[in-house]
């Protein structure tokens, strides 16, 4: 048999002024709570447990950081050997001890046919910053056109296809005749090769947008401009990306040749100049410059790519 026990009102205020004339702490019989048995009171101030750290991964970091490096050394061993008995071709010791002058002051002017390799430098990276900007601005759209547009995909594929195989110094005359200027002749040169990779890669990924997203523009009647900039442009980032990365490359190893044949002052035209010299030590320098600063140039571009990557 279960029983039940009621109290009155007047016996729970009479019990309530017992417990406040006592001093006890009072509670309230309808929420309190019975704790289970065996059960610890816990403190809200208990910060919870940190987690170990995680073991460092010796293996991968020797593989990162000390692969490379031997890779290097093994490069420089091989050229000392190949050069321990003389000749022509300088040591890697006098290559070294060369550039630790050429650096020592690579901005000195002694005129426009005589400055320092870092002068040379930034004309060059200033003459693919104009040629390969003026390509992203012109192949990006017409990428876009191209993978939208099935009658612009027809009437530019077969050109695309018949001028990009065309060698980058095959262009140069032309420049130099249209623009009668060996500054504007290196620039035309960097944009008509660097403009392909990203004509074609922006193409490639506006055709690879899934058809949903372009029902639901349709069903929405979104404008042509709203589906651009809110449903291509995120989809296509990374193909963009990854044609601008190409076409950075392609202008950085196009200046190079372009230079070399046009003259003035940029690092093709310093490279020319000391072979004029027979300066081999110089010569060598300069290739190691142009492949540090093509893989700087590279790799930036990469960061850039997996930063707005969604993949």
């Amino acid at each position: 048999m279960v029983s039940a026990v009621f109290h009155s009102p007047s016996d729970a205020s009479d019990a309530l002024r017992a417990d406040k004339a006592s001093g006890k702490p009072t509670s309230n019989p309808m929420t309190s709570i019975a704790a289970p048995a065996g059960a610890t009171p816990t403190s809200a101030s208990t910060k919870p447990a940190t987690p170990p750290k995680a073991p460092v991964d010796w293996a991968g970091l020797a593989l990162t950081a000390l692969a490379p490096l031997a890779g290097i050394a093994l490069l420089v061993a091989i050229w000392a050997l190949l050069t321990m008995k003389g000749g022509n071709f300088p040591t890697p010791l006098a290559t070294w001890q060369e550039a630790v002058k050429l650096f020592s002051d690579p901005f000195y002017s002694n005129g426009p046919n005589d400055q320092g390799i870092g002068w040379n430098i930034l004309f060059s990276l200033k003459r693919v910053a104009m040629g390969f900007g003026l390509a992203a601005v012109v192949g990006i759209p017409l990428g876009f056109l191209i993978g939208r547009s099935k009658i612009a995909s027809a009437m530019l594929n077969p050109l695309i296809s018949l001028l990009r195989p065309v060698s980058p110094l095959a262009w140069l005359p032309i420049g130099l005749l249209v623009f009668k200027s060996a500054d504007p002749a290196a620039i035309w040169t960097i944009f008509i090769c660097s403009i392909w990779p990203m004509i074609i890669n922006t193409a490639v990924g506006v055709q690879r947008v899934p058809e949903d997203y372009l029902n639901v523009a349709k069903v929405l009647n979104l404008s042509e401009w709203k589906i651009v900039t809110k449903i291509l442009f995120p989809s296509v980032l990374p193909y963009m990306l990854t044609g601008v990365r190409l076409s950075v490359g392609t202008a950085w190893l196009v200046i190079v040749a372009a230079e070399m044949l046009t003259g003035g002052v940029g690092i093709g035209f310093w490279v020319w100049d000391e072979w004029n010299n027979l300066n081999v030590h110089h010569i060598l320098i300069a290739i190691f410059v142009i492949g540090i600063v093509g893989l700087l140039l590279e790799n930036a571009l990469v960061a850039v790519a997996k930063r707005f990557s969604f993949e």
